[in-house]
């Protein structure tokens, strides 16, 4: 009998002392965001989707991944300081369902791009600069890329942006022009993937 209260009280003092770590360990993983990070991705990835299947336009995926960049930009300036408190989590989480929201919102839209007389002229150009914001937001997520370098390859991405916009105001994007964009997409997916096999974590 005596044993089995030794025993016992000892499972109970490795208990407690277990639930007493607890706390230390949930601390040293306030600056981990996964749940947070995962939704991020799969957004992106719907946006793709809704793209593919017509449901998403170019310039309103544009204006969906800038919200998703935003989003990223504070998440990132949140473990700054090392510690994303639960209000801070609660305040991305709930930005996040909203943008969630609209992506939806749009693919269920019952108009669909590409059908007869829509002709984007860029399609090619468009995916790229999409893909190449994704690893942007990517290299930040993973502090590949710190939020000043973010902003100066996003500044580029406006560029290209305002170049594109120019040459389709006269209604028609010639293949020099296309040929010009595509050589401005190509440099700066270079730049982004550069950085990103750089190990660049810990910079400001």
């Amino acid at each position: 009998m005596t044993s089995k209260l030794l025993t016992a009280s000892l499972l109970a003092s490795a208990l407690v002392a277990g639930l007493g770590m607890a706390p230390t360990v949930a601390m040293a993983q306030n600056t981990n965001t996964p749940g947070i990070d995962n939704a991020q991705q799969a957004i992106s990835a719907r946006i793709q989707q809704g793209m593919q299947a017509g449901r998403i336009t170019p310039s309103e995926a544009q204006e969906l991944y800038a919200r998703d960049r935003d989003i990223s930009m504070r998440e990132n300036r949140y473990k700054s300081d090392g510690n994303a408190t639960p209000q801070e989590r609660q305040q991305l989480r709930a930005d996040l369902e909203g943008l969630s929201a609209e992506v939806e919102r749009k693919i269920a839209n019952n108009v669909v791009v590409g059908q007869p007389g829509y002709n984007p002229n860029t399609p090619g150009v468009d995916n790229s600069q999409f893909n190449i914001s994704q690893r942007i937001d990517e290299g930040v997520r993973t502090g590949r890329i710190s939020e000043r370098e973010a902003r100066r390859l996003h500044g580029r991405e406006r560029m290209i942006e305002r170049h594109e916009a120019n040459f389709k105001s006269d209604g028609v994007v010639t293949k020099q022009e296309r040929r010009q964009l595509r050589n401005e997409v190509a440099a700066l997916r270079d730049q982004v993937e550069r950085m990103m096999r750089n190990d660049r974590r810990g910079r400001g």
